[in-house]
């Protein structure tokens, strides 16, 4: 990180560069989003921060941490430096206190990048007809795990099916096969089902992520795993797949096992293989919805050196605590979360090349940095019982990392945090009339939840896509991995003033035409409307959780109970 008294004067900086251009046109009384008149479940005080909760304010945040400025907020790279810095010196502004380590508001995170260089070749080869030689970032992506700067492979591939052990649901793609050594073929999710007692049904669990099947992969030791793309399946095209692993992986130094090749390859590249192998993609891929399935050892091998670029990568969280005001209860929080990182600035593309992350997650930090900012502005003794923290972290697009690294070393025990409530990725795009917080009904807040709700005037939207598995694709899931009960709060489809089907289209186009390029950038014409209502809803919850009898728990029964009791 950059030197820290460089955190005002960089404040103050960006401040007089981009709060002259695109100033608000309506006065402050107009500019502000949410309920407009007092709710009878705050204190007055409590409603008269949660109103002065400013839709520009959050505009001012977005637009500089979205600028040219700063790079697209690259992990380990200026530009992240700069936004981690930016948004230490709003919690200093605001008299927070520092929650970071020695005293600081930042949390070193230790991490190495790893950049896959252009030597890398990655062949495979069947039994029959010629290797199949491919094509970095047009027919696969890769990363080394193991931080060594080349490794060397040769190995047969297994195809392992969805790669998936769950013993609670009483499936198994490994069978005890030996895969030590060997290289993994498997697929993107998890076996289709309606059936809610199995995998949830149509909604992803974490076994459908790829961050667990390169863990498993490796836990079973195995040197490398190839997943096949398709994009129904992974919920998103080839785009994001090739933006999300280039140029440079962040990697946390964990002690854990890693593998050498952790891969995808286009539907095309494995449908080529197999078929070079007389067998059918197709019918592979129904043979693993089986429980009966079983592991299938291919002739093919991978033939593959791997070289990278390897260096120790300087990021932080920045953490900030409001105390609470209870003595009894000060040493319980809640803690509101947005990541700051984006994709950064990538060298090898000709033309625009930095990716802005506006909407993803520059309107996250404005949330968290106005929803801080109002409850700041709390006369000591009417503050919350509980503390507050604040967090903004890193590396949530390397894999969730920055808050994988938080939910390990909280500044409160796990144990002791009653709730996590994360933003990210608002589309600034109008008034919404639909709150979405999957995640929320297995916690005993859920009925908290659905009050406020009411209370907003806001339909809470069902999961629109449960099979993309968002829940474990946000920095709400490394809280929910330690125990903490946790969800994202997001807007729904339906916004005021439109037909549902506008905001399906909004959506649809922004995952195809933005998210995750560098065309998602800041727009004077851009509504911020439903971040202001997005951070209000947040702000009451947060108050209600924090003055709560008791610490939120999870509903008997779901995955990270075991982990609250711990």
């Amino acid at each position: 990180m950059r030197n820290p008294a460089a955190i005002i004067i960089c404040v103050v900086l960006s401040i007089l560069s981009f709060a002259q251009a695109d100033k608000p046109q309506n006065s402050p009384q107009t500019a502000k989003s949410g309920i407009e008149a007092a709710d009878p479940g705050l204190s007055a005080a409590a409603n008269a921060a949660m109103l002065s909760i400013d839709k520009e304010k959050i505009r001012e945040h977005v637009k500089y941490l979205a600028s040219d400025q700063l790079e697209g907020r690259g992990t380990g790279q200026k530009g992240g430096d700069l936004a981690a810095e930016y948004i230490a010196g709003q919690f200093a502004s605001y008299g927070l206190k520092p929650a970071g380590a020695k005293g600081s508001y930042l949390q070193p995170v230790p991490l190495v990048g790893v950049t896959t260089l252009p030597e890398t070749k990655f062949t495979l080869v069947p039994e029959h007809g010629g290797a199949m030689e491919l094509k970095y970032r047009d027919d696969y992506v890769v990363n080394n795990l193991t931080l060594e700067p080349a490794v060397t492979i040769d190995a047969p591939i297994v195809y392992v099916g969805y790669g998936i052990e769950a013993p609670e649901y009483k499936w198994d793609d490994y069978k005890n096969v030996d895969v030590r050594g060997k290289v993994l073929l498997m697929l993107v999710n998890e076996p289709p089902s309606d059936d809610a007692k199995f995998f949830t049904g149509k909604a992803l669990t974490y076994y459908g992520r790829w961050m667990y099947k390169y863990e498993e992969a490796a836990r079973k030791g195995a040197v490398g795993a190839i997943l096949i793309h398709k994009t129904d399946m992974a919920s998103y095209g080839w785009d994001v797949v090739r933006n999300s692993n280039a140029p440079e992986k962040a990697n946390l130094r964990d002690g854990k096992p890693k593998l050498k090749a952790a891969s995808w390859v286009q539907l095309e590249v494995a449908q080529k293989l197999l078929a070079a192998e007389g067998k059918s993609l197709d019918e592979l891929m129904k043979a693993a919805q089986s429980r009966d399935f079983h592991p299938l050892p291919l002739a093919a091998r991978l033939r593959a050196h791997v070289v990278s670029r390897i260096r120790d990568m300087h990021s932080a969280n920045v953490i900030a605590m409001l105390p609470g005001s209870d003595p009894k209860l000060r040493d319980q929080a809640v803690i509101f979360s947005a990541h700051y990182d984006h994709l950064g600035k990538d060298p090898t593309v000709q033309g625009d090349n930095i990716y802005n992350g506006a909407a993803d997650n520059a309107t996250g930090c404005g949330v968290l940095l106005e929803i801080a900012r109002a409850y700041a502005g709390l006369p000591e003794a009417q503050r919350p019982k509980r503390s507050i923290i604040f967090a903004s972290v890193t590396a949530e697009e390397q894999g969730l990392l920055g808050s994988q690294y938080l939910g390990q070393n909280p500044p409160l025990p796990a144990r002791n945090i009653s709730l996590g409530l994360n933003f990210d990725d608002i589309d600034p795009i109008g008034d919404p009339q639909e709150v979405e917080v999957s995640g929320a009904e297995r916690e005993t807040v859920y009925p908290v939840v659905e009050q406020t709700a009411k209370t907003f005037g806001l339909t809470i939207m069902p999961d629109a896509r449960p099979e993309a598995g968002h829940y474990y694709r946000s920095d709400h899931f490394s809280f929910a991995r330690v125990g903490i009960p946790a969800f994202s709060i997001g807007q729904g489809m339906k916004f005021a003033g439109h037909a549902e089907e506008w905001g399906k289209q909004q959506a649809e186009d922004y995952t195809a035409n933005r998210y995750h390029q560098p065309t998602d950038e800041y727009k004077p014409e851009m509504d911020f409307t439903g971040n202001a209502k997005m951070a209000r809803f947040g702000f009451e919850l947060g108050w209600k959780a924090a003055n709560a009898a008791e610490l939120v728990q999870w509903k008997a029964g779901d995955e990270f109970e075991a982990a609250r009791k711990r």
